[in-house]
């Protein structure tokens, strides 16, 4: 059993629980970057820049999310292509559009067929980690727009009085304190970001699930090193194992962080912790 869990495809399911928590590494701080500046220009007073803002929170968050996984890997891959293709190829005069294909130029092509398969890799997980931070951003941008929002409008005048900017209010006054309103959803956000992960499987990422499926079944071909049955239910349960511990620990640290930030606001749990403390 010991050789059977060290083989060559049992180490790629390994890397693969890296591969999990990278995603979540990058993708956690790009969608919250983008649910930023969505939700900044939701509440602009440039009526073009709300408009695009409030799209973009009501378009992604009214979609089905496997709906908009599927498309945008596939319009990401063709915009980027179409772009390279008017660069590298002005002269050809076929149409992109043939039919239902898509076809540009051998050099617009990315990644190059020449390209080694770890480039290959890297660039189908760049697209997925676009992707959830296109979709997951919309999200955050809807907390962050009502945490906004719940920052008493008192402290915005009062310091408009003392002479600050309406820039200034922001970041000073709305930015510090929003996070406190905000910690709660994005909590939450991150939980169904966590368990969201296994949809890199949908996307062409061999990802944990992915190989959890392919190493676990009796007839696939991955599993022609060490023979055996159906062994599927033993393979998701130790996924099962690993998001509950992943969930766990996140919520551990998510509890710490919202300790900290409640310490000294005028909330509920700012509140209890200066009772606790008298």
């Amino acid at each position: 059993m010991l050789c059977y869990l060290t083989t060559g495809k049992h180490i790629a399911l390994y890397w693969s629980v890296g591969t999990v928590l990278l995603l979540l590494a990058v993708t956690a701080p790009a969608a919250l970057a983008l649910g930023f500046l969505g939700a900044s220009a939701a509440r602009s007073r440039i009526a073009p820049l709300r408009w695009i803002g409030q799209l973009y929170i009501a378009i992604v968050r009214g979609v089905p999310d496997i709906a908009f996984f599927l498309f945008f890997v596939i319009a990401l891959d063709q915009a980027f292509e179409w772009m390279r293709h008017q660069v590298k190829c002005p002269d050809w005069d076929a149409p992109i559009r043939q039919g239902s294909d898509f076809v540009v130029c051998d050099a617009a092509k990315l990644p190059l067929n020449s390209a080694p398969q770890w480039v290959h890799e890297t660039y189908g997980f760049s697209l997925a980690v676009l992707t959830f931070a296109i979709v997951f951003g919309a999200f955050a941008a809807n907390v962050l727009f009502g945490a906004m929002r719940a920052v008493p409008r008192a402290q915005i005048e009062t310091a408009e009085a003392y002479g600050m900017t309406r820039r200034q209010s922001f970041w000073r006054v709305v930015v510090p304190q929003m996070w406190v309103y905000a910690l709660p959803g994005l909590s939450n956000l991150w939980m169904v970001l966590v368990k969201a992960t296994p949809l890199l499987f949908l996307l062409g990422v061999e990802d944990i699930v992915y190989w959890a499926r392919e190493l676990g079944g009796s007839k696939t071909p991955r599993f022609t090193d060490y023979p055996h049955g159906d062994w599927r239910m033993w393979y998701f349960l130790a996924l099962l194992i690993f998001y509950l511990i992943l969930t766990r620990v996140s919520e551990i640290a998510l509890d710490r962080l919202m300790t900290r930030l409640t310490f000294g606001q005028a909330t509920a749990g700012g509140e209890a912790q200066r009772k606790a403390a008298t």
